[in-house]
């Protein structure tokens, strides 16, 4: 019996994937549940396991294809009565490739198919196949292609790059970027055309966190099981500070502004693969040891590739830590459609003035860049200085002041 391999419901607003890597070939045994084949979206990636333990048959779709949600993948011959080894042309190889364009054309036909959300791009912006260069495989247009011809004056040639010399040229090394690395390339431009972005800056004396840290964390530990660390301390301080300036917790939809009574908190998070941004849901509900447990389970998920749509979801405000890899001082791009983010630094001794006197205290530098258009300066001060003055007083979280 013969099982059909399709892609999986990918999520919220994704419609294609590209086929990264097939971890079987024809005629290989499969169990149930073991691992086929793992697709690209432009925002996590996606394992297909096995309904069934057979033989993996044909594989219809090849590796660099893109695909859509409930597209024949391949499929599984069931059962122990399966061939060992699949006759080598149910793959579609070069040689068949070839003649199918060969076939397509003398008939005149482009043998590639559009994406589907190319197309629909491509209707709503009234540009045709001809006017969009398609950097798909085969050169199929994608959805990205359609926003970059749309974006790009109509009488603007693309700038050519620059002329590398001949021995430089085999030293260099040519990658596609990945579905993923497009995206946050995408998304980061259209925030810094579309937002009126804005970064206000302040500085924080992180004394108080550390010592309160450094007097509980090992009794921290021992009772709730996860380290006590300083992004539980900057997401209170967070939501304390949007209660009091909730412009920045909302979103600009068309002529209206989204005013959200809960606080999901996205956590930027660097991986292999690039930055991507969980999410800790109704961080505003949550003690220090919910927090901790729910940013550990996350970045571990993020560092392994096993983040799920629903983890990247939501987000109404974000904390982005350059610090931990050393930045002193940053202005992060917001993350559309939030109206702010903060950017946390490298904790530095530096001499500061307290009291009449120089003494060295443990300084962090803080920027929130934030969406002009919904939040005015007076509330972007205001909450950077409502998070210092808790971060350099931490009772006051406790006593909500």
């Amino acid at each position: 019996m013969s099982i059909e391999i399709r892609v999986p419901t990918l999520g919220e607003s994704v419609t294609e994937a590209t086929i990264a890597t097939w971890y079987k070939k024809p005629g290989d045994a499969v169990a149930v549940d073991e691992m086929l084949c793992e697709l690209e979206t432009d925002k996590v990636t996606v394992e297909v396991p096995a309904q069934a333990a057979g033989t993996l048959g044909e594989i219809v779709a090849a590796e660099g294809e893109t695909v859509g949600v409930n597209a024949l993948l391949g499929t599984i011959i069931e059962g122990a009565d399966a061939p060992a080894r699949k006759p080598e042309a149910l793959v579609l190889g070069d040689g068949a490739k070839a003649e199918k364009k060969a076939e397509a054309a003398p008939a005149g036909k482009k043998d590639v198919e559009d994406a589907p959300s190319a197309k629909k791009a491509m209707a709503e912006k009234g540009l045709s196949p001809d006017d969009v260069k398609g950097t798909g495989r085969d050169g199929r247009i994608m959805k990205e292609d359609v926003q970059t011809a749309a974006a790009k004056p109509a009488d603007a040639p693309a700038a050519p790059r620059a002329p590398v010399a001949a021995d430089d040229e085999s030293r260099q090394e040519r990658v596609r970027m990945t579905r993923l690395r497009q995206t946050i390339a995408r998304r980061l431009k259209d925030a810094q055309n579309t937002a009126a972005m804005l970064t206000t800056y302040n500085e924080v004396d992180m004394s108080a966190v550390m010592d309160l840290r450094n007097e509980y964390k090992v009794i921290f530990e021992k009772k709730h099981g996860v380290k006590l660390g300083f992004m539980s301390f900057f997401t209170k301080a967070c939501c304390h500070a949007l209660r009091e300036v909730p412009e920045v917790n909302a979103e600009i939809d068309g002529t209206d502004v989204v005013y959200k009574n809960y606080v999901h908190m996205g956590v930027a998070v660097g991986t292999p693969t690039g930055l991507v941004v969980p999410v800790v849901r109704d961080a505003d509900q949550m003690g220090f040891a919910e927090i901790e447990k729910t940013i550990s389970e996350l970045g571990l998920k993020a560092r392994d590739g096993k983040l799920s749509m629903a983890d990247m979801q939501g987000g109404s405000f974000t904390i982005s830590n350059g610090g931990v890899y050393g930045s002193l001082m940053s202005s992060p791009i917001l993350n559309p459609p939030q109206s702010g983010i903060l950017g946390m630094h490298k904790i530095q001794d530096r001499p500061m003035v307290v009291n009449g006197e120089i003494v060295i205290r443990p300084m962090m530098y803080l920027a929130l860049s934030y969406d002009h258009r919904v939040v005015d300066g007076k509330g972007a001060v205001t909450f950077l200085v409502r998070v210092k003055e808790a971060l350099e007083d931490p009772r006051r979280l406790l006593m909500d002041l």
